[in-house]
């Protein structure tokens, strides 16, 4: 796990909210606090989609919505003059693509040990941090895969031109 401090905020929002950067990934909540709070639970509500719809949208078989289909709220609630007393959004890898980068990074740990893969991204008091995270089904030791992860968040942000510093 590290915890990164986004320097460039104005900027790091618009690629949040207004580009497909982190589309791929799933929203497990969000929750943004501005003159009320609202929370955002981004499992999939059962019965919405028919299996058909499932398959079109590529969402069969997960728990959460990828936050391409989430990111219009998201900006609909931030979006303003004021800006928010605070917000946290939780993304996580995708199953297909913890299996990717797990093969990518030839780690001797499984998919089955894997809970999730996460971004937290948090904002309070004019600070944006992203924390990095990996939870397992099993116990375990080995940190290379968390350090992995952390790596893989850097090489993400730089990709991206997201300016950051280490917390």
């Amino acid at each position: 796990m590290q915890a990164l401090e986004l320097t460039d905020i104005k900027d790091f929002m618009n690629k949040f909210l207004r580009t497909d950067i982190f589309d791929n990934f799933l929203l497990q909540e969000g929750m943004i606090t501005g003159a009320a709070s609202y929370r955002i639970d981004g499992r999939m509500t059962g019965g919405f989609y028919s299996s058909e719809e499932q398959e079109e949208l590529g969402i069969a078989g997960l728990r959460f919505l990828p936050y391409r289909m989430l990111r219009d709220s998201c900006f609909d609630l931030i979006k303003g003059k004021k800006t928010p007393v605070s917000f946290r959004f939780v993304l996580l890898l995708s199953p297909e693509n913890i299996s990717r980068t797990l093969a990518g990074t030839k780690s001797s740990f499984t998919a089955d040990d894997i809970t999730g893969m996460f971004y937290n991204i948090h904002f309070q008091d004019q600070t944006l941090t992203l924390t990095t995270g990996v939870s397992y089904k099993i116990f375990s030791a080995d940190k290379s895969l968390e350090h992995e992860w952390d790596r893989m968040a850097c090489q993400f942000l730089k990709q991206h031109k997201i300016p950051y510093t280490k917390l």
